[in-house]
C-alpha cells in the first residue's frame, strides 16, 4: 500500500468507527431475542388472563418468543410494575398490568414511604380488556342478595373477611367504594394476586371478592360462588340476571378493572410503532378472540393514542378516590389501612373464618387491626 492509499484508509476509519457506535446503525431489527411480557400478579388474575393469550399471538406475529413472567410481590403489583419500569427500554421487557398501575404510587406518598416508580415511566401500548367488576361469595354463604349482605355486615362490623390483589390494588378499592357508600365495615385480607385471593374464597378463608367476571365465571358455573352485584353501569351479557350496584340504589359505585399493555416512557419510536401494529393483530386473532370470550371477557382494544387518553382519565378518577378516602378515618374500610399496609411485603395472608386476627404463616399471630 503506498501513502496515498494508506492516508485515504486512515481517513475513512473514524466514519466508519462512528457507524459502528450509532444505534441507527447497529442496532438489529426488532425483536432480534425473546421479550418478556412482565405480569405483576401470580397466575389466575386479569392481568394473566389477558397476557397469556396476547402472548401467544405476538410470538407468531413478530417471530420470536414472549414470555409471560408472573412477577408477584408487594401490595397490587408494586413489585412487578417497579421491575418494569427500570427494565431498559429497548422493547424487550413490556408489561401487562392493570388499573392500579395510577393508585399505587398515590398510596406510597399518602404512607411516606419511597415511590418505587412513577406513571410517567410508562408508555401505553394498548388496552386489551376492560370489564366491570363482580361482587363474588362462596355458593355456601347464606346471602341470596346484596342486601343480605349489608344487613349482616351492619350486624357484624369489621367481621365479615373479604380478599383482594393487594393495598390499594383494584379489587381493594372497588370493595371499598362499595364499603363507603353502603356504610358498613369489612375485613381487608390483602393477597399477592387475583389468583390468590380467588383460591381462599373457594376455601372460604375469606368470605367475599371483587373480581372480573373473566375469573368467575367458570367458578360460578361450577356452582362454587354466587356473584351478588356489577359495579358497571349496565349489566354483564354472560350475567344478564345480575343487577348494578346502580340499579340496588348505589348511584356513585362503578368500577372497571382493565388490563393493559406498557412499554417504558423513553422506547424508540420505531419500536413503539412495531409494537403497536402487533397488537393490533393480535387482538383480532380469532383464538384470541376466542379465548376471552369464552372467559366472558370480551376484548375491548385501544390503540396507544385512545388508550393514552383512558389512562389519564381512569387514574385521575381512582387517585381522587384514594385520597377521599385516606388512611385512619374511622369509618369503612379506611382504619384498616395502616395495619395492613404495613405488611404488603408480607406473604401470603389468612383469615380463619369468625376471627378477626389475621395470621400468618406458621400459625404465628399478628395484634388484630384498630376498629
Amino acid at each position: 500500500m503506498n501513502r496515498r492509499e494508506l492516508l485515504k484508509a486512515a481517513a475513512v476509519l473514524p466514519l466508519a468507527q462512528t457507524a459502528l457506535s450509532n444505534p441507527a446503525f447497529a442496532q438489529s431489527p426488532y425483536p432480534s431475542r425473546n421479550i418478556t411480557m412482565i405480569v405483576p400478579f401470580p397466575p389466575g388474575g386479569q392481568a394473566d388472563l389477558a397476557a397469556r393469550p396476547v402472548a401467544q399471538a405476538l410470538e407468531r406475529i413478530l417471530g420470536k418468543p414472549v414470555i409471560v413472567d408472573n412477577r408477584a410481590g408487594g401490595g397490587g403489583g408494586s413489585v412487578g410494575n417497579a421491575q418494569a419500569a427500570r427494565a431498559e427500554p429497548d422493547g424487550y421487557t413490556l408489561l401487562m398490568t392493570l388499573s392500579s398501575l395510577a393508585v399505587l404510587p398515590e398510596a406510597d406518598r399518602l404512607f411516606d414511604r419511597p415511590v418505587s416508580y412513577e406513571v410517567s415511566q410508562f408508555a401505553p401500548v394498548a388496552r386489551v380488556l376492560a370489564d366491570p367488576t363482580l361482587l363474588a361469595v362462596p355458593a355456601s354463604a347464606p346471602w341470596k342478595t346484596l342486601q343480605d349482605f349489608v344487613d349482616d355486615a351492619k350486624k357484624r362490623p369489621g367481621q365479615i373477611p373479604y380478599g383482594s390483589s393487594g393495598p390499594y390494588g383494584t379489587l381493594h378499592v372497588a370493595m371499598e367504594m362499595f364499603a363507603a357508600s353502603a356504610g358498613i365495615k369489612l375485613l381487608h385480607v390483602p393477597f399477592r394476586g387475583a389468583g390468590p385471593a380467588l383460591t381462599a374464597l373457594l376455601s372460604g378463608t375469606v368470605q367475599a371478592l371483587a373480581s372480573a367476571p373473566g375469573t368467575l365465571k367458570q367458578q360460578v358455573d361450577d356452582g362454587k360462588m354466587r356473584v351478588l352485584a356489577n359495579w358497571g353501569a349496565e349489566r354483564v351479557a354472560i350475567f344478564p340476571d345480575l343487577p348494578t350496584f346502580r340499579e340496588l340504589g348505589y348511584k356513585d359505585v362503578e368500577f372497571y378493572i382493565w388490563a393493559g399493555l406498557f412499554a417504558q416512557s423513553n422506547l424508540p419510536a420505531p419500536i413503539m410503532t412495531r409494537l403497536r401494529e402487533a397488537m393490533a393483530q393480535a387482538v383480532k386473532a380469532p383464538e384470541v378472540i376466542k379465548t376471552f370470550d369464552t372467559a366472558g371477557s370480551p376484548v375491548a382494544y385501544q390503540d396507544a393514542p385512545e388508550f393514552s387518553k383512558f389512562v389519564a382519565e381512569d387514574s385521575a378518577r381512582l387517585v381522587a378516590l384514594v385520597r377521599r378516602t385516606r388512611p385512619c378515618q374511622r369509618n369503612g374500610l379506611s382504619s384498616v389501612f395502616p395495619w395492613v399496609l404495613r405488611r404488603r411485603s408480607e406473604s401470603l395472608l389468612q383469615v380463619p373464618l369468625g376471627r378477626k386476627n389475621i395470621a400468618e404463616p406458621g400459625n404465628s399471630r399478628w395484634p388484630a387491626p384498630p376498629m
